[in-house]
């Protein structure tokens, strides 16, 4: 096993930056541990020359502008918020496939940079892609597992020149190198690049998309809770899935037909593989409860994922 030395990579990532960067530079900022990396190394090369944007597609976790913006904040880097929400609803309208959903995000979201780039004079678009976006992605003699967006969903006509300064790094690599760099998001949880369109079954319209959203936040506070009160180890990565099917409950004595929602919990080391978490009953029922009561119009089943990675993925899409 191959021994990552978080302080060499440091120094010969800025310095390859700093020869790669040849002009002004934008970052793709989701406020995930992979694009903040990223960025704090692109910001040690390029200094002003650097522009981080986060563009809110509406499919964002709950309060998550509101916490990105802050965090980018204190990183002291230049950066921009974009509200792009109505223009990725209606590119996603209709759509159900989750290859077709991924390289529609992966092209909207570089429309929106290239936009930017031109408005400040951008050349390049660092990202913070890392070796399992690229291997689950296939090409060459690998499958496709699923296209990762800022990887398959990249159009060939993108008008920047693609700077990915973490490619080869696992997560686990990425961590110890967000430690080392003092990133507050070190070891915070996973969130899929396409958000929540990955975690709507069937078409992520914005009525839905909110039920998962409240869902999702649901199923993370009652988890980090109980972690809190040491009732279970925290998970690598846990949320909620809106699956596409109705069934048949009661709200009193009369008689409801909701959706279902799936909640997953897995635990990780770098994301190629991950195991399901035997999370207490007591703090399943909690969610159960509380997704139920008070998303009571739009749900009435909650159901638990205990399947592995392989034979599934983290995600559902």
């Amino acid at each position: 096993m191959s021994f990552f030395a978080p302080e060499k990579f440091t120094e010969e990532a800025i310095a390859r930056l700093k020869t790669e960067l040849t002009d002004k530079a934008i970052i793709a900022a989701s406020g995930g541990v992979d694009s903040t990396v990223a960025a704090v190394l692109a910001a040690r090369a390029a200094g002003d020359n650097l522009l981080a944007i986060y563009v809110n597609t509406g499919y964002m976790r709950l309060n998550e502008t509101k916490f990105v913006s802050s965090m980018l904040e204190n990183l002291g880097v230049q950066y921009k918020v974009i509200d792009a929400s109505k223009r990725f609803y209606e590119g996603l309208r209709g759509v159900i496939d989750p290859e077709e959903k991924r390289k529609i995000i992966g092209e909207l979201f570089i429309r929106v940079f290239e936009e930017e780039a031109r408005k400040y004079g951008g050349k390049f678009l660092v990202q913070g892609t890392i070796a399992p976006d690229w291997i689950e992605s296939g090409g060459g003699l690998r499958d496709t597992i699923k296209s990762h967006h800022n990887v398959g969903g990249l159009p060939e006509d993108m008008e920047m020149k693609l700077c990915e300064p973490i490619r080869e790094l696992y997560k686990d690599e990425v961590r110890s190198l967000a430690e080392f760099l003092k990133v507050s998001v070190a070891h915070r949880q996973p969130f899929p690049g396409p958000g929540l369109a990955v975690r709507v079954m069937g078409e992520a319209t914005p009525e839905r998309t909110e039920v998962v959203r409240q869902a999702c936040h649901i199923a993370e506070e009652e988890m980090e809770l109980a972690s809190e009160r040491n009732e279970m180890e925290l998970p690598w990565q846990y949320f909620a899935v809106l699956i596409p099917v109705k069934t048949v409950g009661v709200q009193g004595d009369v008689r409801a037909y909701g959706n279902t929602i799936a909640v997953r919990a897995v635990q990780s080391y770098d994301a190629m593989t991950a195991q399901a978490l035997d999370v207490p009953y007591s703090v399943l029922k909690k969610i159960s409860e509380r997704i139920t009561r008070e998303l009571k119009s739009d749900v009435n089943r909650v159901v638990y994922d205990i399947t592995d990675k392989p034979p599934g993925t983290i995600e559902w899409e």
